[in-house]
């Protein structure tokens, strides 16, 4: 099998950002904010905007499942407050649940969580809870930057994330660490903000100790590690001069990287740098890059052709498409267990 662990609902129809708009307008007090009854979106919609989408694309590029979250920009959780992150997650995570209904051998949903600047992130268990139990959730994303590009929170080595780290570990469900949207005009969104954000939340791992209080907690780190294994000499320099051991002893039992990286030097070096077992086929589609490289002829994020280009044995592509996800995954395994797969 071929497993996409990075795929977002970016096509979904148009009245969920409708529905959103009027969320948004109605923070001033002025209207009444939509309830969960006023979004109508039916069956067929969905399957409009999967299937000459996600679907076609899955099928041309012969990736078999895809792990599906809500779209990461719409995440938003800068927006409002707690009040306003636990109606808008709990619809987004909704829709990606009745596309993996709908599909349930090509999609399973993963869960964005209700986060807000400055609230108790066990505000969040809640709806961790009922997607995992009721929606069947199979990894959930975990925003280290709620503020969207301004940096309030604590690292992801702070204490006050355990209560989620507790649940995951309770679930054995991993995480993938996403920023969401920057309304920081320095930072680009998926340009900037996201790779910054990938890069940030490795070197916060790499300073702390979680994994010691958390042996069993899994990250997903996504974008290829952002600037990660480009600089794998600096990262292990620093864990040296702060007294912490081997990178792959420190954080790799624990942490993963995608391969959502688009061009095949990079990809390369992804494949040269970290070791086959802690990376992920993902490519993010459709997501940030959906335009044709004019130099290859083929979409930028059609990742499987880097990976089947590069100097890869057949055992580690097997590793890297199929079976790691597996083992990070394991309600993943469970479910495709469960079809005959």
């Amino acid at each position: 099998m071929i497993i996409d662990c990075h795929g977002h609902y970016t096509t979904a129809p148009p009245a969920l950002a409708a529905w959103r708009d009027r969320q948004i307008a109605a923070l001033d007090g002025a209207t009444p904010a939509p309830t969960a009854a006023d979004l109508r979106i039916s069956d067929d919609e969905i399957r409009e905007s999967i299937e000459g989408n996600q679907l076609r694309l899955m099928d041309d590029r012969g990736i078999d499942l895809t792990i599906f979250s809500p779209r990461a920009s719409f995440m938003a959780h800068h927006v409002g407050g707690f009040e306003t992150s636990a109606a808008w997650a709990a619809i987004c995570n909704e829709l990606c649940h009745r596309v993996s209904t709908l599909y349930p051998e090509r999609f399973a949903p993963a869960a964005m969580l209700p986060q807000s600047p400055g609230v108790d992130p066990a505000t969040c268990l809640p709806e961790l809870t009922r997607c995992v139990e009721e929606y069947g959730a199979v990894a959930l994303n975990l925003n280290p930057d709620p503020s969207g590009g301004h940096w309030t929170a604590p690292p992801l080595t702070d204490r006050s994330w355990y209560p989620i780290y507790e649940k995951m570990v309770e679930y054995d469900i991993p995480a993938m660490v996403h920023v969401s949207t920057s309304v920081n005009p320095a930072f680009h969104t998926t340009g900037a903000h996201y790779l910054n954000a990938d890069t940030t939340a490795f070197m916060q791992l790499v300073q702390g100790d979680l994994f010691t209080d958390f042996p069993a907690l899994r990250l997903i780190i996504p974008h290829g590690g952002g600037a990660v294994p480009y600089h794998w000499g600096r990262f292990r320099g620093l864990a040296m001069a702060l007294g912490k051991p081997e990178l792959e002893e420190h954080v790799l039992t624990n942490v993963f990287f995608d391969t959502c990286v688009y061009h095949q030097p990079g990809s390369d070096l992804l494949f040269d740098v970290i070791p086959a077992r802690n990376i992920l086929f993902a490519s993010e589609m459709i997501g940030a890059v959906r335009s044709v490289d004019p130099r290859t002829g083929h979409h930028f994020d059609d990742t499987r052709r880097y990976a089947e280009a590069a100097n890869l044995s057949e055992e580690d592509w097997a590793a890297i498409r199929e079976h790691n996800a597996r083992a990070v995954y394991p309600r993943l395994d469970a479910l495709l267990k469960g079809q005959g797969r």
